[in-house]
């Protein structure tokens, strides 16, 4: 029998630990336009996925009726009891971000047959396999969960109201459409709802700073509120002196009870120094938190076990290699992607705000009389040389190469946390019922390096210095970060945020682990990218640093190139 549809609800690992104040629940939709599915699973005593003979819809149909259960009674099912039963309806029901199935319900529609009509309650444990040492927890399903009980849920209560700012214009880095627009334009339909304030968005995309914000600065038509990442919005924005703290906004009362913004979020994830103003003040609140990692796929890559050196993640490329796989996948036009291998090796020589420093030496000298620099640089010149980069990285367009990564060309990809949702929905859109088990692991510790760093990107929210609605703007700020509004980034965009009682996606729980150690802490690159409004990366670390990824030049050359380049300048710049 053909079946349009299967829905299974769950509770997740974090939501079952906390069950009694909160309960977070998880949807999914399996669906299926063929009478078979071509990649089958079983489930074994260990609660991991294994090969067996198909199961289909139809297969599942006949199995209740083996069973002798009443599919119209909602009657409960016992593992123990059913055990073929549990293994065709954990396959089925494959779920993304559920560590363990409470129940499974096939549900009642006039559309469905015999099937989707029944009723069953599967009351066990029936996980999706167990994170490994150095994964980030494996996943197939390409379904984002909770969507529709997200975006449905009732507004929660404002915490700190606007005394009389009655609008406020945001202008957002996103599209409407896409997750995370999704996730604000809850957060702003819900604000106006509870306070009457009305907001007036415009929905730019990721090109905002530059085309919108930066050229509105010197006119009467900037935004109240706007959004991006924390180290754009100091280059292109903060630099010329176009935003006012948002230290206030730390008091603001979020919705839940007395709980502030600073009750709620880490300091770690707003108080650091590349979040500073001239005057040291911060200017931008954290509403998503983006890490970074390798990547690979356990359906592929197997046998696994994490680098501790530089010489064992070399072993992992080598033996991809070996079993007809590129080695790592590399979309070589962002020029900041190409910067991260070289960055996460240096700053554990010199410890966070340490390549920072060196970037700022007026002379360039620092580059040379570091040692460590140039050594940071040779896995890079072994990782151009030993041509362990996928054929054609150099020339594709983004994301075309990631893309390849996806398909299973490669078995390494060094990305951000961002990695799940755009392969997830470039798949997506491919068809078919082809998922990856996502999992990463750090970079290891090159040899001699002493300071352990870990990478963070906090995307937030900024208010402009000549905002005309200000109190309103740091009013949704507050809002936004309330746990029922926020609740949407893992839910909805499958991303992390700064709060630490929210629910983490399977494959970003490693990730968010080590945000949250005692690691030194800073942001991607170091905040080489916001030097000098982002002129010091164009001009002197890119262009040098491309050319060591391609192979054309040596560690030693990288680094005096750097050298030569950076007291250059400083010369004419500030």
């Amino acid at each position: 029998m053909a079946v349009s549809g299967f829905q299974v609800r769950g509770i997740g690992e974090r939501g079952r630990t906390s069950r009694l104040s909160v309960w977070f629940y998880r949807w999914t939709m399996f669906s299926t336009t063929s009478s078979a599915i071509r990649a089958t699973a079983g489930y074994d005593e260990q609660l991991r996925y294994t090969q067996r003979s198909p199961a289909t819809p139809s297969h599942l149909h006949h199995r209740l009726a083996a069973t002798g259960i009443n599919q119209s009674s909602g009657a409960a099912v016992r593992v123990k009891d059913y055990p073929d039963l549990l293994t065709d309806v954990c396959h089925l029901a494959k779920l993304r971000n559920i560590t363990q199935l409470d129940r499974v319900v096939a549900m009642r529609s006039t559309r469905l047959t015999a099937l989707a009509a029944a009723s069953v309650l599967v009351l066990t444990a029936c996980g999706g396999g167990g994170s490994d040492s150095g994964s980030g927890g494996g996943e197939a399903q390409l379904t984002l969960p909770g969507v529709d009980e997200y975006l449905n849920a009732p507004c929660p209560e404002v915490g700190t109201k606007p005394a009389t700012d009655k609008e406020f214009t945001y202008w957002s880095m996103w599209t409407a459409d896409e997750p995370q627009g999704k996730v604000l334009g809850k957060a702003i339909k819900c604000f106006t709802e509870k306070t009457g304030v009305r907001v007036n968005v415009q929905w730019l995309g990721r090109k905002l700073l530059t085309q919108n914000v930066a050229p509105a600065l010197n006119t009467d038509t900037v935004p109240d509120l706007f959004d991006q990442d924390v180290s754009q919005v100091k280059a292109a924005i903060v630099a010329p002196g176009g935003t006012q703290t948002v230290e206030d906004v730390l008091d603001y009362k979020v919705g839940e009870g007395d709980k502030r913004v600073r009750d709620v979020i880490p300091a770690t994830s707003w108080d650091f120094p590349a979040n500073k103003d001239a005057d040291g003040k911060i200017f931008e609140i954290p509403y998503e938190l983006i890490g970074n990692a390798w990547w690979y796929n356990k359906d592929l890559v197997k046998d696994f076990q994490a680098p501790k050196t530089v010489d064992e993640l070399f072993g992992l490329f080598d033996k991809a290699k070996a079993d007809g796989l590129a080695a790592v996948s590399q979309d070589g036009d962002i020029d900041f992607y190409n910067a991260y291998f070289y960055t996460q090796l240096a700053e554990r020589y010199v410890g966070a705000g340490g390549l920072e420093k060196v970037a700022l030496d007026k002379t360039g000298q620092a580059w040379l009389s570091d040692p460590n620099l140039a050594k940071a640089a040779e896995p890079v010149e072994k990782l151009a040389k030993g041509q362990y980069l996928v054929d054609g990285w150099d020339a594709a367009k983004f994301p075309q190469v990631q893309q390849r990564w996806a398909d299973g060309e490669s078995a390494y990809l060094f990305l951000g946390s961002w990695a799940p949702s755009e392969t997830r929905e470039y798949l997506s859109k491919q068809g078919g019922d082809k998922g990856i088990a996502y999992a990463t692991f750090q970079f290891p510790q090159p040899d001699g390096a002493e300071h352990k760093v870990v990478e963070q990107l906090p995307l937030g929210f900024a208010v402009t210095k000549k905002a005309k609605h200000p109190e309103a703007a740091k009013a949704f700020i507050a809002y936004t970060l309330n746990k029922d509004i926020l609740s949407g980034i893992p839910a909805v965009a499958d991303n992390l945020t700064p709060r630490a009682d929210l629910a983490v996606p399977d494959s970003l729980k490693d990730i968010k682990a080590v945000l949250e150690s005692d690691a030194e802490h800073t942001i991607f690159m170091d905040g080489l990218d916001a030097l000098s409004g982002g002129k010091w990366v164009e001009s002197v670390f890119y262009p040098l640093n491309n050319d060591l990824l391609k192979g054309k030049l040596t560690a030693k050359q990288f680094v005096e190139g750097l050298a030569a380049k950076q007291a250059e300048f400083w010369k004419t710049n500030s």
